[in-house]
């Protein structure tokens, strides 16, 4: 039996072409291993994340990890099964757990005990919240928000992308930790409603509308405490023209920049020494030892019914997944965006 790969085959210049046949990636067809080694586990991956930053992990040369190299699998988690066990991790694993896996992007991958994290749900939990509300996506919301954006009662909040699995997430966080005006920013009038009806945001604005920045003043009457980026571009700009005194910018991603030659840079930065504002970038591995403590939170908010995810999913097997990252930036998704590899009715047992 064979299985396929995703390659990372030429650097994209600017933006990814999702071609498999004279694009970035390229399609490869393997054999599948037949003896499972003793420290390692055989993995089959049903539910790939995609994420923004796996633009940056195939160019960025000073970044918080090495770039993806020129003919390695792609770089990314999976929601995944394990199929086969080494004998010295029998005690530890069996075929049909639940595995958040460092597979990459292939439809299977043999893996050390590091390199899967166990499945652990609460209440009302289902397996691909551990790659989202409950994984990387809600950790990176929540460090975010409060370990860097630090809401306080009585603070208006804005977040960018905000329809997109980090940014529900955050805006969500600060509405529980008690700021009194949540806005998102997104893509759409369906992503904004989605936000006011479905999340409690407290507005939510369209920048694809002429007179967003207008309609970003009128929502912010008392300018930012705290802003949340996943956007960059003329939207932090705009932002940080509304910034309150002593307000707290988080920059989390810049996804409106990945693509472009020449990156914007805010023209309103004079605005951060006259209202000392506090602008920090942050990277959610920094925060490795507070995971659990996170998750457990998360985990009670999800069960409580205070956190709600969504999640959009993208059918059709892994060659879908270039076309699916390229979508991701068009801003095609509203929640976390995952590709299908292998439909659930495939799985050895526990059904999703």
């Amino acid at each position: 039996m064979s299985y396929k790969q995703i390659i990372y085959s030429t650097a994209p210049d600017p933006a990814i072409d999702p071609s498999l046949t004279n694009g970035t990636f390229s399609l490869k067809t393997v054999p599948k291993p037949t003896d499972v080694p003793a420290d390692k586990l055989l993995v089959r991956a049903h539910y790939l994340s995609l994420d923004p930053a796996m633009r940056q992990w195939l160019t960025a040369k000073r970044s918080y990890i090495a770039p993806v190299e020129i003919g390695a699998v792609m770089r990314g988690q999976s929601i995944a099964q394990v199929v086969s066990v080494g004998t010295s991790l029998a005690s530890t694993f069996q075929p049909g757990d639940w595995v958040v896996a460092y597979s990459g992007w292939q439809e299977y991958a043999v893996l050390g005990a590091k390199e899967v994290e166990k499945v652990v749900l609460p209440p009302g939990g289902r397996p691909t919240d551990a790659m989202s509300v409950l994984g990387i996506t809600g950790l990176t919301a929540y460090f975010g928000m409060l370990e860097v954006g630090h809401p306080r009662e009585g603070d208006t909040v804005v977040v960018s992308g905000a329809a997109g699995a980090t940014g529900m997430v955050a805006g969500q966080i600060a509405k529980i930790k008690g700021a009194k005006r949540v806005v998102g920013l997104a893509g759409s009038k369906d992503k904004c409603d989605f936000l006011v009806r479905e999340l409690g945001f407290d507005a939510a604005i369209n920048y694809k509308d002429a007179d967003w920045r207008n309609q970003l003043k009128e929502a912010t009457p008392e300018y930012i405490d705290v802003f949340f980026d996943n956007t960059g571009g003329e939207i932090l700009d705009a932002c940080l023209a509304r910034a309150a005194r002593d307000s707290r910018f988080v920059i989390c991603g810049a996804i409106s920049q990945y693509n472009v030659a020449k990156p914007q840079g805010p023209t309103s930065f004079m605005t951060v020494i006259s209202q000392r504002v506090t602008m920090k970038g942050f990277i959610v591995f920094d925060y490795a030892d507070k995971y659990p403590i996170a998750q457990k939170e998360l985990a009670s908010w999800l069960s409580e019914g205070k956190l709600k995810r969504k999640e959009h999913i993208v059918p059709g097997g892994i060659e879908g997944a270039p076309q699916a990252l390229v979508d991701l930036y068009k801003g095609v998704n509203t929640g976390k965006m995952m590709v299908e590899v292998a439909p659930v009715s495939e799985a050895l047992t526990a059904k999703l």
